[in-house]
């Protein structure tokens, strides 16, 4: 045995022929596992960067064409709500609508929309995102088509209720994909062109509205809706995957959301109210504060649920309360101008057919 002691002891050439020897053994083994891997990767990597840009490129265009179909549906529900407003005079024309049920044509809408949307929401995390949103665009196409045969005021607001239904599931349910399908960067393109498109859809529903109005019809403003919702409802489940969130997929908050619907309800239904009969009348008064008792009611059982529909931290936020209140005024002003613009025209309709027939 040789120690370290005795180290010195050996002769030169042979500690460096053994010296040599080891470093040879060694480099060669690194030689032969640098090459290995060298060669592995200058082969493989060709090959396996094309098919991993293609496995790319196919995931970029299925998401770009799943928020192509999501903002059809989602330019349907916003077109729907100013799309009518033009058609407004033709309809009570023909449908024979006055004044409180010309409003209810808009109102039936805007009201379930706006009031089921948070249990739309939660809904889509209880029981899938492409469930709920599949569910909502058949009651919102189906909607559609009774709206244009409706035959009375009764059947026309009806429908239009159940559209703002449908429109309630499909609208947060289709946002929700958006967010889970794109990620980083893309995510925020694709908010933003799901916000232009929102913006888009009012607007132009104003110019639809009109061309339909004056061509093929007043049915026309809710035909339109049947062939696409029927296209996104054929294309979408090929290129968005079923699946529920895990975040307590189980509850939902049936009291809050009731109770959020309700309180719209009342609201909206005393401030209709209010421009027939008067702010003095009692129904009216009743209405209105009911809708206030219930909003209180509201927030007392999303401070207590396990699971809300709303978290009110959120909303006391001071940027979220800012761009809430500068979204319900501009609503506000954008649909009391469409509104009010498609009444004026009405009047001048009535008053021309008084001169013909006098």
């Amino acid at each position: 045995m040789v120690g370290p002691s005795s180290a010195g002891h050996l002769p030169h050439h042979t500690l460096s022929r053994h010296c040599c020897s080891t470093y040879r053994k060694l480099d060669h083994t690194l030689s032969r596992t640098h090459m290995f891997s060298l060669g592995g990767l200058m082969n493989q990597t060709p090959h396996a960067r094309y098919h991993l840009a293609a496995a790319d490129g196919q995931r970029t265009s299925r998401r770009w064409l799943v928020l192509l179909l999501l903002c059809l549906a989602q330019f349907m529900v916003i077109l729907d709500v100013t799309v009518v407003n033009v058609a407004l005079p033709v309809i009570a024309d023909r449908l024979d609508l006055d004044r409180t049920a010309l409003t209810w044509v808009i109102t039936a809408y805007t009201l379930c929309f706006g009031g089921l949307m948070l249990l739309g929401g939660r809904m889509a995390d209880a029981l899938g995102r492409r469930r709920v949103f599949l569910a909502g665009l058949a009651v919102f196409t189906l909607a559609s088509l009774v709206s244009g045969l409706a035959g009375d005021a009764a059947m026309l607001v009806a429908a239009r209720a159940a559209q703002g239904i449908g429109a309630a599931m499909l609208s947060p349910a289709a946002l929700s994909i958006v967010t889970t399908t794109f990620h980083g960067p893309d995510r925020n393109r694709a908010l933003g062109v799901w916000a232009a498109i929102g913006g888009a859809g009012a607007a132009i529903g104003v110019l639809l509205g009109g061309v339909f109005t004056a061509g093929p019809g007043w049915e026309w403003v809710f035909f339109i809706n049947v062939p696409v919702g029927i296209l996104v409802a054929v294309t979408l489940p090929m290129v968005v995957p079923s699946g529920r969130s895990t975040r307590h997929a189980t509850q939902i908050d049936v009291p809050g959301a009731v109770t959020a619907a309700l309180a719209v309800g009342s609201l909206i239904y005393g401030l209709v109210r209010a421009g027939d009969t008067g702010w003095g009348d009692t129904v009216t008064l009743l209405a209105l504060a009911a809708g206030v008792v219930l909003l209180v009611v509201f927030v007392l059982i999303e401070r207590v649920t396990m699971v809300p529909l709303v978290r009110l931290a959120v909303l006391a936020r001071r940027p979220v309360a800012a761009g809430n209140l500068v979204m319900l005024t501009a609503s506000g002003l954008l649909l009391a101008h469409f509104f009010l613009g498609s009444q004026s025209a009405f009047c001048e309709l009535m008053s021309l057919s008084s001169v013909g027939l006098g």
